[in-house]
């Protein structure tokens, strides 16, 4: 079993990765710390399941992707009850461009946008992603593709 130093230092192994991946897929900079301080206190309760140091890496980023999508569907819900009745706009080319790429990721499924934001935020590879989130490399691949040519049809518009 892994005790609390164990625990802390395999955490520091991945901590930059975990808040970049959160960063990614929550896009605030508090967002994301609530999501990863909440998936470091849950695999902490939980280490006991954890059945090899080995898998620590793809088994707290599972935990992480799981917090981050259920606080995107509260935060979904939340944002669906309080309809706008605009959107302010503005800014300089620079931030028009970041919008329209954000624009054009989050039209991704949670699927898509979480393969995307691993191998191009985490940095990586398909058999990593794959055991991350349980599938083959090669639809790793496959996802990955799909979703990058989504987002450049989008931005072409």
């Amino acid at each position: 079993m892994i005790d609390a130093k164990a625990f802390t230092e395999l955490y520091r192994s991945v901590y930059k990765e975990l808040y970049r991946f959160a960063l990614c897929m929550m896009k605030h900079p508090q967002d994301a710390e609530d999501a990863v301080s909440e998936a470091v206190i849950s695999a902490y309760e939980n280490i006991h399941k954890l059945k090899k140091d080995e898998a620590f890496k793809s088994w707290i980023f599972t935990i992480l992707s799981n917090v981050c999508r259920k606080k995107l569907k509260a935060k979904e819900r939340t944002e669906s009850e309080l309809k706008p009745e605009h959107i302010a706009g503005g800014g300089d080319a620079d931030s028009g461009l970041r919008e329209d790429v954000q624009n054009a990721f989050f039209i991704l499924s949670e699927e898509e946008r979480l393969v995307v934001s691993l191998s191009v935020f985490g940095g990586y590879n398909s058999k990593e992603i794959g055991a991350i989130l349980d599938l083959n490399a090669n639809t790793v691949r496959s996802k990955r593709s799909r979703a990058l040519e989504k987002m450049s049809l989008i931005l072409k518009e």
